[in-house]
Order: structure tokens, then C-alpha cells, then sequence
């Protein structure tokens, strides 16, 4: 087991070492194969299924349709639209009219009738009012306004009735309830004319009432214009000074940052394009510069000429500091100069936005005020121009109005009379049986899918090689059950050309290539539960090896089961029990069955504690010995669920073969089987799957095309080519 905990086996023969292989989930079957599997049980589910709809189409009472179709046109006074507090026109009118010819009123009319008591549609109903809304069925058309009433009925003549009955009493109904609908809507326009004539007189007054109290506007001129045009023009004045105050603020502060440096200050002040109103002093600067420059030129001239206190040079000096306190004298009034041009602008913006703002606001208040009472006029104007108009309509509608006795009933008109319907809509026969047919794939589709969920039996070679991690060294075809067990268990000494001969001996090819030479020269055979065909297996494949020049030895250790005396047809007096005991020799022990190159060692006489005799030392030194004499050594064991035997005799054996029975073995059985082998610390060769039927492709049987053309040729040439081939593979 690895650290994931999966169990894992050799990919070799030998279970002690060699990489390892990790057992996978189980190989999925297709759902095509399942179903086929289960063929038996899907084919019973569809015939039960059509028999079932068969029947039912047989035994079902037809149902007829007895339908009208009824055109329905509001022809009636048209109510106020769009006007808010007066009733609207509904748009579903049709589902209405469909719910109203249900409705039980009109239902109860039909049922008042006195033939309706006579139907055979009516004996065992009890409500007849609410089983015709039940069954009664009005649509309306998809593409058309027309509305279909129709019934269904097992007596196609009494639902053409019903229907047609229907149909009378709804029109009947909407023309005795609808007569007073025109006179109803008159006297309700009436009173809504009366009611708006009344608020547009009040309307009216309240409007004189405002313009009597605002007699200073004049509604109609262009005043309210000029004061809006006067609020634009002094909004944007009041924009552009404060974009001034704006612009002048900056100057200023700017100006107050550079006044300690005068250079500075020249540059920004000719950049702005500020103006200079002490242009003198800034001339006077400019000379005061020029001349120190001329003076520092001086005394760089005669410095060249004397030395640095000769008395020339200092008098420069002094006039050239004398200079620099007159420059800087100069520059300090230009500073002061600009800084309070600067503060001069900003303080002139600034008051001219105040002055700005102050107008605007007063403009504004007056546009504010003006607005105010236009807006309550317009109101009041407002309210006058609807009332009008209401009162507008509601003389229109009644006009429109004609109060006759039809005025407000429907235009109903009758397209199709219902008839007695002459084909059954129900049952549906093709329908039905279609439908049974599709309930049958399903259910019995479901059930193969639960039977092969439930059924945990290894299905394929690669199933089994998937649950048990084991390759599967070959199968074995069935046998015919009319054969003994002897003619069985010696079919390949005794049939050579058959097919399932010549599998033992392809199984012996996989045994003798499994492992390496000499490693696997005592070979267990077990299964996991009886009558898994082990028996017969451990006989065939042991005649296969001795046919291959191998000396081969048969030992029967099943002491519960004992069937290898049967097979051979020899005497179970002296076997292996009689050896272990030490109540017989060994060599007495030891039978020829007639097969060149195989001895046999029955199981012997019955003992009461086999699994102690198998476990005990003496056991283990006859195994040895004969271990040293023949080149092989096959052990027949117990199953390995029910006893122990089997796990005792794999601890002591080289390898051990898993017989496996095709359609037969369980999941369960075969990893519980598997996992007491390798508790013990078996070498697991392989699995042989047993009892194959030739028909099932799933366990790797080919047919038996190539086995019988083979057999066939052997039997002409009178030799086993492949027990020569075979031999020459396993001779050591």
C-alpha cells in the first residue's frame, strides 16, 4: 500500500520487488453496452409499455370536440380617453368578453334551461355550474380577435348543445345587461360637464382676481424681457470685474514677494506690462548703472598699472560705493513706486466688483419678483386652457352619443355553429402509443442502468485488471456441462485439438513468461469463493506444462474439498495428509495419472484440522523436497474467503494464480480475496478468468476462428507444434 493508500502490485511476476503499479477506478461501462447487457429487461419495459397503451386506446371512452367560433365587436360609445378621473377604454377586452362567457351568470342561464337536465353529460354531476366552467374551454385566436368556445364530451351531440347553449345565453346576457350602458355613461359625462363648468368659472375669477392685484404688470408687453436682458448684460460685467479683482490681486501679491529684489521685480513688472508712473526713477537707475559699470571697468585698468592701495585706486573705490548706495536708494523708491501702483489697481478692482455685484443683485431681486408673479399667471392660465378643454371633450362625447335601445351593446357575431364532432380527439392512438413507447425505453433504460449498478460482478478483463491491480493471464472457454469432471479436468491430454486446450496452454506461455526462469517453480492456484473452476484449471494447465517436457507435480491441498483424485481416477488412501502425519512415505504418495512428465499427489484421508497441518513445519519440508524434484509444483487449494488454507499456502509458495469465473465473480469477493493474499505477502502472478462464453468479447476470447484452423492443422500433422514451442520456452 502506498502513502496515498492504494494497493499496489508488480508489474512482474514477482510480487518481492519491481516497480509498482497503482490500482485505478473501475473501467466504465457505455451506456450502449449496458443496455445491451440488459436487453432482456429494456425489451420487457417497451412490450409492457405498448401492451399498457394498447390497452388503454382499446378500453378508453372516445371524447369528442364540439367547438363555435364567436367574433366579438365593441361597437359602443367610446369613454373619455387620456382625460384623468373618467374611466378608460380596457385593451384586453376579448379576455374579458372569454371570462364573462364562463362566468356564472351566463353559465346559469344554460344550466336553467329544462333540456339541459335531460343530458346524459349532466347524471352524476352535482354542481352543473362549476363543472361547465371546469370543462367549458374559450380562447382567444392568436392572430385573429376571434373567440373559440368549445366542450369535450363523450356524446359529440349533446356538446355541439352545451356549446351552442353557451354561446345563446352570453348573448343574451350582454344584451339585457348592456341595454342602459349609453343613458349610464350620459348622465356620468353629464355631471362631469356640469362639474368642469363649474371650475373653469372659478378658474376664470381666480385669474381676474391676480391680474386686478398686480395691475403694475403688463403681462403682454416685452417688460419681463428688458429686465432679463438688463440681469444678462450686468452678469457678465460682474464676471469681467471679478476676473479684474482677480488678475490685480495677483499683481499685487506678487509684487509684495519680489520688493527685496529689484531685478527681479523690472522683469515680472515689464512682463505684465504694468504701467510705470516713476518712469524717472527708473531712468536714473539705468544711468546709476551704466556708470558703475564704466567705473568697475576703471579700476580694473589701473589696477593693472598700480598697486592695490595706491591712493587712485581708493578714490575710485569710493566714488564707485558712493554709486552703488545711490542705485540702491533708487531702486527701493521703484519698488515702493510699483508696490503701491499695484495695491492702487487692486483696490479700484475690487470696489468696482462691490459696485457691480450691488447692481446685480438689485436686478436679480426685480427678475425674481417678476417671475414669481408671471409663473402664478401662467398658472391660473394654465388651469383656465385645461378646464376649457375638458369641458371641450365632454361636449364632444355627448354629442356622439345616440340613446337607443342598442346604444353600448357589443357586435357579436356567430362565424361557426358547434356540430357534432365525428372523429374522437381522445385518446390519441398514435400519440399515446408513441408516448408509451418513449416511457418504456426510459423506465427500462433506468432499471438496466440500476440492475448494472447493483450487479457487482467483474464484467471485462479490464475490469478486473483495474479492481485487483493483477494482469489477467488468459480465459478459459466453457465446457460442455454433459462432460465429467475427468473429462474436464484432463481435456487437454485427452481433446489436444479443442479450443479450450489450446487456452491452458497459452495460459502456460503467460505463466512461463510472467516470471523470471526458475523464480515460480511452486505455483499456487485459489479463487476467492467455490466453483470458480480452479480445480479443473490446476489439472489442465499441470498436463500443459508436462506436455511441454516440464516434470510436473499435481499436489491436492484442498483436505476440505478434495477433487483431484476424481480428475485422475486414482485412490485419496495415500496422499498428503498421510505424508504430513507421517503415517505414509512420501514416494507411496505420489501417483502416475498416465501422463508422461505429471505425478499427482492426492489430497489423502480426511483430517480434522487442516489449516494447523498446512501451517506446520513438516508441511513445509515436503514442500521443499519436492520442490527440488520437479520443475514444477502446482497446489490445488481451498477457496480463500471461507477458510485460511489458501493465505498459508500462498506465504509458501513462489507464486500464486487467481481464478476468476466470467459473469460470476464479484467485485467484493475477488478485492477481499486479493487483499488477504497480499496481507500474507503473496506474489500475486495474475488472473484466469474462467468459464468464458464464446460469445463475450469482454475477457479477451477471440472466437474460435484461429483456435479451431490451428487445432485443425495439428490434427492432420499428428503434433503439437505449440507444446514443442511452449517447451522449448520453459525448459530450464
Amino acid at each position: 500500500m502506498n502513502d496515498q493508500g492504494q494497493i499496489t502490485t508488480s508489474a512482474s511476476g514477482d510480487g518481492r520487488g519491481g516497480p509498482e503499479i497503482p490500482i485505478t477506478g473501475l473501467v466504465p461501462a457505455s451506456l450502449l453496452e449496458v443496455v445491451w447487457r440488459n436487453r432482456w429487461i429494456v425489451l420487457a419495459c417497451i412490450v409492457l409499455a405498448l401492451v399498457g397503451g394498447f390497452i388503454y386506446v382499446l378500453k378508453a371512452t372516445p371524447i369528442f370536440l364540439s367547438t363555435s367560433r364567436v367574433y366579438v365587436e365593441q361597437t359602443g360609445p367610446k369613454i373619455i380617453e387620456n382625460v384623468q378621473g373618467v374611466m378608460t377604454q380596457s385593451k384586453n377586452y376579448l379576455y374579458t368578453q372569454a371570462e364573462l362567457m364562463k362566468s356564472t351568470p351566463v353559465l346559469s342561464m344554460v344550466i336553467d334551461k329544462p333540456e339541459m337536465n335531460r343530458l346524459r353529460t349532466f347524471q352524476d354531476v352535482t354542481n352543473k355550474v362549476v363543472y361547465l366552467k371546469h370543462a367549458i374551454d374559450v380562447s382567444v385566436g392568436k392572430k385573429d380577435d376571434i373567440l373559440s368556445v368549445g366542450i369535450e364530451s363523450p356524446y359529440p351531440a349533446e356538446a355541439a348543445q352545451i356549446v351552442n347553449n353557451v354561446v345563446d345565453a352570453y348573448i343574451t346576457y350582454n344584451s339585457t345587461t348592456k341595454k342602459s350602458t349609453a343613458a349610464e355613461i350620459l348622465k356620468i359625462l353629464q355631471k362631469q360637464k356640469d362639474k368642469a363648468v363649474i371650475e373653469l368659472e372659478e378658474k376664470r375669477k381666480s385669474m381676474l382676481e391676480f391680474q386686478t392685484q398686480n395691475p403694475s404688470i403688463t403681462f403682454e408687453t416685452s417688460q419681463g424681457n428688458i429686465i432679463i436682458e438688463r440681469l444678462a448684460k450686468l452678469s457678465e460685467s460682474l464676471t469681467a470685474a471679478e476676473l479684474r479683482t482677480v488678475q490685480a490681486k495677483s499683481v499685487y501679491e506678487s509684487v509684495k514677494l519680489l520688493v527685496g529684489d529689484p531685478e527681479k521685480l523690472m522683469q515680472f513688472i515689464d512682463a505684465q506690462g504694468a504701467k510705470n508712473p516713476y518712469g524717472s526713477v527708473n531712468v536714473e537707475s539705468a544711468r546709476l548703472t551704466a556708470e558703475l559699470t564704466q567705473l568697475r571697468m576703471q579700476i580694473d585698468d589701473r589696477k593693472k598699472q598700480v598697486t592695490q592701495d595706491h591712493p587712485a585706486i581708493a578714490a575710485l573705490q569710493q566714488k564707485y560705493d558712493s554709486l552703488q548706495e545711490q542705485l540702491a536708494l533708487k531702486n527701493k523708491q521703484y519698488a515702493e513706486a510699483q508696490l503701491a501702483v499695484a495695491k492702487q489697481d487692486y483696490e479700484s478692482a475690487a470696489e468696482s466688483e462691490k459696485q457691480i455685484r450691488s447692481y446685480f443683485d438689485e436686478q436679480r431681486k426685480q427678475a425674481l419678483d417678476l417671475n414669481q408673479q408671471v409663473t402664478q399667471y401662467m398658472v391660473f392660465k394654465s388651469d383656465v386652457a385645461r378646464a376649457e378643454n375638458l369641458l371641450t371633450i365632454l361636449d364632444d362625447r355627448i354629442k356622439e352619443i345616440n340613446v337607443t335601445e342598442d346604444t353600448g351593446a357589443l357586435n357579436i357575431s356567430i362565424l361557426e355553429v358547434a356540430r357534432a364532432g365525428e372523429v374522437p380527439v381522445k385518446p390519441q392512438k398514435a400519440r399515446t402509443l408513441a408516448m408509451m413507447l418513449v416511457l418504456g425505453i426510459m423506465a427500462g433504460g433506468g432499471l438496466a442502468m440500476l440492475r448494472d449498478w447493483m450487479d457487482r460482478r467483474l464484467r471485462s478483463a479490464d475490469e478486473i485488471t483495474a479492481v485487483l491491480g493483477i494482469p489477467v493471464l488468459g480465459t478459459v472457454p466453457s465446457m460442455s456441462k454433459r462432460q465429467t469432471i475427468s473429462e474436464r479436468g484432463m481435456i487437454v491430454h485427452k481433446e489436444t485439438a479443442s479450443l479450450a486446450a489450446e487456452a491452458y496452454r497459452t495460459i502456460r506461455t503467460a505463466v512461463f513468461f510472467g516470471v523470471p526462469d526458475g523464480k515460480a517453480k511452486v505455483i499456487l492456484v485459489t479463487s476467492p469463493l467455490p466453483g470458480d473452476g480452479k480445480t479443473t484449471l490446476v489439472s489442465n494447465m499441470a498436463i500443459a506444462m508436462a506436455q511441454a517436457d516440464q516434470k510436473t507435480l499435481v499436489i491436492d491441498a484442498d483436505f476440505r474439498k478434495p477433487m483431484q483424485h476424481n480428475i485422475f481416477s486414482l485412490k485419496a488412501d495415500h496422499g498428503l495428509s498421510a505424508v504430513i502425519a507421517g503415517r505414509s512415505r512420501l514416494e507411496d504418495c505420489i501417483h502416475d495419472p498416465g501422463v508422461p512428465n505429471l505425478s499427482v499427489m492426492p489430497a489423502g484421508p480426511e483430517i480434522p484440522n487442516p489449516s494447523e497441518m498446512l501451517n506446520s513445519k513438516a508441511f513445509a519440508e515436503v514442500l521443499g523436497r519436492l520442490k527440488q524434484r520437479y520443475d514444477r509444483v502446482i497446489i490445488d487449494s481451498p477457496p480463500v474467503m471461507p477458510v485460511t488454507d489458501a493465505r498459508i499456502l500462498a506465504a509458501l509458495c513462489d507464486v500464486t494464480v487467481v481464478v476468476l469465473r466470467a459473469e460470476q465473480s464479484t467485485r467484493n469477493a475477488a478485492m477481499q480475496a486479493r487483499d488477504g493474499l497480499l496481507s500474507v505477502g503473496a506474489n500475486l502472478l495474475g488472473a484466469i478468468v474462467n468459464d468464458v462464453s464464446k460469445r463475450n468479447g469482454h475477457y479477451g476470447y477471440y472466437s474460435n476462428y484461429g483456435y479451431s484452423y490451428y487445432g485443425r492443422h495439428k490434427a492432420e500433422d499428428g503434433a503439437d507444434r505449440s507444446q514443442a514451442s511452449a517447451g522449448a520456452v520453459g525448459t530450464k
